[in-house]
């Protein structure tokens, strides 16, 4: 990305939807420059925009103007809506192209944003592990992703940093370590809140509502996913949403998140979006 100073506003607006302070902005702005395209898919896939997102990811995958490390990062993207939806096995091969993109070997590219892609393939991968059920293949991805971060600034990998985290909260969820996710979930938490993005830090929070699930009170990974549920809402972040009204279904009898499940996944479908259930 160019210097802040010499941003346009386009692409300012474009930061702040699809890693900032206003992750419901719409309509977003056009643009033909490719990382900004990205952003653009982004952005609308974290609305729930599932049949535009993947409208700007095909003509990056496909066009052949894009440099290797965005095509690389529109691979990741394609692989994180169709996970949203429950598709982690055909998620993989998409993961496993933009890894391929960009290579595993830290010297091959030393641009940050080669190095946000190769971070953005490996933990994509140990996502899509995690929901085939092969933790330790996962922890494994996870790993090498770590080796990637370690050498670089946390500024600049501030968001890789999050994920990375976010993953490694999943696969102590599903290792039953609540203890473990919870650290997790709030490192990942107190980094997004730190970087101003409200879409990661309200994830961080889902997280965090979740780990909490392993606690004998209900009470407060309810009262925190209903406030997930509040905060999506109110920036539109539709899959989010959903997925924090899941989880408040399963920790209260309110009777709202069943409902508020049934219009979100309307919606989803609505805008493009396949469940795998």
């Amino acid at each position: 990305m160019p210097d802040s100073s010499l941003r346009s506003a386009a692409t300012n607006r474009l930061i702040r939807a699809a890693f900032g302070a206003d992750p419901g902005a719409s309509p977003l702005p056009d643009s033909d420059v490719p990382v900004e395209r990205w952003m653009r898919a982004v952005a609308w896939g974290a609305q729930g925009h599932y049949g535009r997102s993947r409208a700007e990811l095909d003509a990056l995958t496909r066009g052949g103007a894009a440099e290797p490390a965005v095509v690389s990062l529109a691979w990741s993207t394609r692989a994180s809506l169709l996970r949203q939806l429950g598709w982690h096995a055909v998620a993989s091969g998409f993961d496993g192209r933009a890894l391929a993109l960009v290579g595993t070997d830290p010297g091959a590219a030393f641009g940050v944003l080669a190095v946000q892609a190769r971070c953005d393939a490996l933990t994509g991968l140990a996502a899509d592990a995690l929901g085939c059920g092969r933790l330790a293949l996962g922890r494994r991805l996870l790993d090498r992703c770590a080796e990637h971060l370690d050498a670089h600034d946390l500024g600049a990998l501030w968001r890789q940093h999050v994920r990375r985290h976010w993953v490694s909260a999943e696969l102590f969820l599903a290792a039953g370590d609540f203890t473990a996710a919870r650290r997790h979930a709030e490192t990942a938490a107190e980094i997004s809140e730190a970087a101003g993005s409200v879409r990661h830090h309200v994830k961080s929070d889902l997280l965090r509502s979740a780990s909490m699930t392993g606690d004998s009170d209900s009470g407060p990974a309810a009262r925190l996913a209903a406030d997930v549920v509040d905060r999506c809402d109110r920036y539109g972040l539709i899959p989010l949403k959903w997925a924090a009204a899941m989880l408040l279904g399963g920790v209260t009898s309110d009777s709202r998140a069943e409902t508020v499940c049934k219009e979100c996944e309307a919606v989803i479908r609505a805008r493009g979006g396949h469940f795998r259930i």
